[in-house]
C-alpha cells in the first residue's frame, strides 16, 4: 500500500468564484448586545409626562418603548372561605327543589360568607365579590327554606283537621 502524494506546505484548497470575486458578508450588528430597552416614540406637542413615569436624561417623554418591560404584579389570593361559602350557598338553593327544605343549607353558607368578608378585610385577599354573592344566595335560600316550611306545617295540620272532622 502507497500513501499519496504529500501536498507542499504552501498548497491552498482552490475556492470557486476566486476570493477577490466573492461576495462580502455584511455584518450585522447584535439585537441581544443591549440590555437596555429602546427609546419610545415622542409626545406629541403639549402632553404632559405621566404619572409615575421618570424620563431618562438625553430622552423624551412620550410613549413607552415596546418589549416585556416589567411583569404585572401578582393577585392576591382568593380566600378560601369565600369559595366555601359560594359552594355551600349554591348546594343550599338547588336543595329547595327538595320540598324547600335543603335551604337551610344556605343559612351556613351565608355565614361563611359574612366571616369570609371579615377575614379578606383583615388579610388584604381576593374573593370579596363570592363571598357577598355566597351571603346573598345563601340568605335567600334560607328565607325561602323557611316559607317552605311554615306552609308544609300548615298544609299538615290542615290536612289532620281535615281528617278528624270527616267520617265514613
Amino acid at each position: 500500500m502507497t500513501n499519496p502524494p504529500q501536498q507542499p506546505d504552501s498548497w491552498q484548497q482552490p475556492s470557486w468564484p476566486p476570493a477577490e470575486q466573492q461576495p462580502q458578508q455584511p455584518s450585522y450588528p447584535d439585537p441581544y448586545a443591549s440590555t437596555s430597552a429602546p427609546p419610545g416614540y415622542p409626545a406629541p406637542p403639549g402632553y404632559p409626562v405621566p404619572t409615575g413615569y421618570t424620563v431618562p436624561p438625553g430622552s423624551q417623554a412620550g410613549y413607552p418603548g415596546y418589549g416585556y418591560g416589567t411583569p404585572p404584579p401578582a393577585a392576591a389570593p382568593n380566600n378560601g372561605m369565600a369559595i366555601a361559602s359560594l359552594v355551600v350557598s349554591i348546594v343550599g338553593a338547588l336543595g329547595l327543589c327538595g320540598y324547600g327544605l335543603g335551604g337551610y343549607i344556605g343559612i351556613v353558607g351565608a355565614i361563611l360568607g359574612h366571616v369570609a368578608r371579615r377575614q379578606i378585610k383583615e388579610r388584604g385577599e381576593a374573593g370579596a365579590g363570592m363571598a357577598l354573592a355566597g351571603v346573598i344566595v345563601g340568605w335567600i335560600a334560607g328565607a325561602i327554606a323557611v316559607i317552605a316550611t311554615i306552609i308544609i306545617v300548615i298544609v299538615i295540620v290542615a290536612a289532620v283537621q281535615h281528617s278528624n272532622t270527616t267520617t265514613f
